[in-house]
Order: structure tokens, then sequence, then C-alpha cells
């Protein structure tokens, strides 16, 4: 009888053993799924499930299946971090990420950091992201909006170095840090020459003709329209009805492929923008495993993948790797084996720096095709030809100018 107790022990033993060794890890994608921005959170979703479901059919993470938990921010700052808080406090997740409108991206990362968590900023383009409200706990995946204005500019020096700018901005943080830094490496600084107007955010159709009136009227020849996901398509919408896509050069500084098929490739044919990453880049660069996150993507969702959906994508991808590399979810651990860490993913190199927690990467300008090349594409989504590109190390700012904003917002000099 006692032989039998100690077998049922042991089986009771082994099979609690079992089921802790087979618990999920939890990850929290915290997106906007309605607002303004749901294009664009909604690619984040794809990409995300995509590299999930890759991992879980190869094993896992250090054979852990990986489960990820979903929250909308509705693009309010204050529901992202309200959201970042219950995923972890409630949910149990080890890592948070998502985010569209830079001050959701901060606030979340406060919320993660005052719980000892990694978050991952996926579409965050504000300078002060890992700039002036960087710390130890935030990690940006795509470019930041300095990086965007000195690879841009570069363009726009060398095509429109005598031409008038006019600005329309979106009112908060991420609309100043764009136009602040379009402005510094265009030479387009002087506000009387190249006039400029802020919309509210988020703006109506109303707001933006009045804006785009006033751009008619200053006679310049580069419109920079710092506007992003619907608000950028209901004024690029009215400005083709004024005519003003045949007056101007227009310029989308941060142009993503959910906002491109949104307007249409009759309005967008011949706009200029800015891009980490779009679908068309490891096939004409030749990037292999770019290649195979395309191809999986598209016959999944039956879709090409946007720039947030390969920033989602990429970003789990980075998080199984810090975990198997240092074999555990410790967040300490975590942050030291990301910073400096160099890798190849679905471009050239990348790699997190060291100070600031910012992806180093090569930055693209694109320009949209013609119509009829766009939907000769199989899912009508060819939008962007490559028409400049610049190295991350010479995009990003260096010590000496992130150092020089950290005091100018009273930071310390290391996060």
């Amino acid at each position: 009888m006692n032989v039998r107790k100690v077998l049922f022990s042991a089986c009771l033993l082994l099979l609690a053993s079992t089921t802790v060794y087979a618990e999920t890890l939890k990850i929290g994608l915290n997106y906007p799924q309605t607002g303004r921005y749901k294009d664009q959170g909604l690619q984040q979703r794809l990409g995300a499930f995509l590299a999930v479901d890759e991992i879980n059919k190869a094993g896992g993470v250090m054979g852990r299946q990986l489960e990820l938990v979903i929250r909308n921010t509705r693009g309010d700052p204050a529901q992202g971090a309200k959201n970042t808080a219950e995923l972890i406090d409630r949910e149990g997740v080890q890592m948070v990420f998502g985010g569209v409108s830079s001050a959701v991206a901060i606030a979340s990362g406060k919320a993660a950091r005052d719980r000892n968590r990694i978050y991952f900023g996926t579409l965050t383009y504000s300078n002060a992201t890992t700039g002036a409200e960087g710390h130890s706990y935030m990690f940006r995946e795509p470019y930041n909006a300095w990086m965007t204005a000195k690879a841009l500019s570069q363009y726009l020096t060398t095509n429109h170095a005598e031409d008038d700018y006019f600005y329309i901005t979106a009112d908060y943080t991420w609309g100043w840090s764009v136009e602040e830094s379009v402005r510094k490496f265009s030479g387009t600084e002087d506000t009387d020459r190249h006039q400029g107007v802020k919309t509210p955010f988020p703006g109506h159709i109303t707001d933006f003709r009045e804006a785009l009136e006033q751009a008619e009227a200053s006679n310049a020849k580069v419109l920079m329209m710092v506007l992003f996901g619907d608000d950028m398509v209901r004024a690029l919408n009215v400005a083709y009805e004024m005519g003003l896509t045949k007056k101007m050069q227009i310029v989308v500084p941060n142009l993503t492929l959910g906002m491109a098929r949104q307007v249409g490739p009759t309005i967008m044919e011949g706009v200029i923008g800015g891009s980490p990453w779009v679908w068309n880049v490891p096939y004409e660069l030749n990037y292999p495993r770019g290649k195979e996150f395309v191809e999986a993507f598209s016959a999944r969702y039956e879709m090409r993948p946007s720039t947030a959906a390969a920033s989602a994508y990429s970003i789990v991808y980075q998080y199984k790797d810090a975990v198997e590399r240092t074999g555990t979810t410790n967040t300490a651990s975590l942050i030291r084996a990301l910073e400096g860490h160099r890798y190849t993913f679905l471009k050239d190199e990348q790699y997190w720096r060291e100070f600031d927690h910012q992806n180093v990467q090569t930055v693209y300008v694109v320009k949209v095709k013609p119509r009829n090349t766009i939907i000769a594409d199989e899912y009508s989504s060819d939008y962007f030809s490559i028409i400049d590109s610049m190295p991350g190390d010479q995009a990003a700012q260096t010590r000496e100018e992130w150092e020089e904003r950290r005091r100018e917002a009273g930071k310390p000099l290391q996060l």
C-alpha cells in the first residue's frame, strides 16, 4: 500500500513539474484597434501573430509556447498606460510592445518601467521616446524623427534646395519632433519664408482644408505634411481635390503602406516619404529573411506587410533571441543582452544602441510609383520606389547630440 502511495505521489510531482515547464510565456501587445491609427495597429497585430505562430511551431522559447495577450489603446496615452499595468499585473506578461502614437508609447513605457518590464516601441517616431523621455526599460525598434529628417533632407536639399516649403503639422509630440528635425536638416528654419501651421490631433476635414488653403496661398513648392494615419489620408484627399498634388511636391515624412493603400494609387502617385522598411526592400537588395517574411505574411493574410507589421514581427523575434541568449526572462538580464546587440533580420545589419536603446538602422527615402505599376502587383501594393537611403550611424543622433537634448529636458545623461 505504501509503495502505491509513493508511486502516486511521484506521478503527481511529475505532472506538476510538466505543467510548470509547459506554462506559456506571455507577452503583451498594446495597440490601437480603434481610432485614427487603427490600420497601423492592425498591421502590428498581424505581424505579431505571425511571429508567435512561427515560433511556437518551431518549439517555442526555451520549450515554452508564446502566448500573445492584446489590449486596445484607442490611441489614448492614459489608456495605453492602464493597459500596460493590467497586462503586467493581471495577465503576468513578461514583455509589452506596441503603440502608434508616440504619446501612447511614452506613457505605456513608463508604466512598464514602474513594473520592471521592458517595453518595445513598435511605431513611435518622436525623438522624445528614446531621447528626453527615454529610460532603460524602453527600446525603440523603428527609426526616430531625427533619422527620418536627416535622410529625407539629404534627398530634398539635392532636388529642392531653392524651393519654399510649407509645413502642415499634427499638434503633438511626434509632429513637433518631425517638423523641428526636418527644418533643421533641410535648412528651412526661417519660418517667414518657409511657413507652416499646426492642426489639432485628431484633426477634422475643416482643419485640413483651412491649412491647405494657407499652403496654396503661400506659393510654396514643397508641401511637408507632418500627419499620420487617418489624418494624413483625409488631408491628402483634400489636397488632391484642390489640385495641390499637381502644383506642389507632397512630402509625408513617415510614409506607410497602409496609409498609401487607404488613399489609393491615383492620389498617392509621386508622393515622397521616409520609411525604415518597405516590403520590396528585401527583393531589391536581396535580404533572404526579409523575403521569407513578406511571402509568409502575404500568403497568410492576402496582403503585403507594412513597416508596422515588420516592426512587430521583428520585436517578437528579438525578444525570443534575447531570452535564449540569456537563458532567462529576467528583465535586467534581457536589458544587458539587448544593449549593443547587432543582428541581421529583415534587412541589413541593425543594432540596439547601448546609451539610448534606439535601434540604429538604414533609413529609406521612397517615392510612390505610377498607378499602373502599383496595381500590377498581385496584391495591388507595389507602391514604393527606393530613391535614396542613409546608413543608420549617419542618420542617428550622436551621443553628444543626445546628451544635449537630455540636458535641455533636465534629465540625467544616462538611462
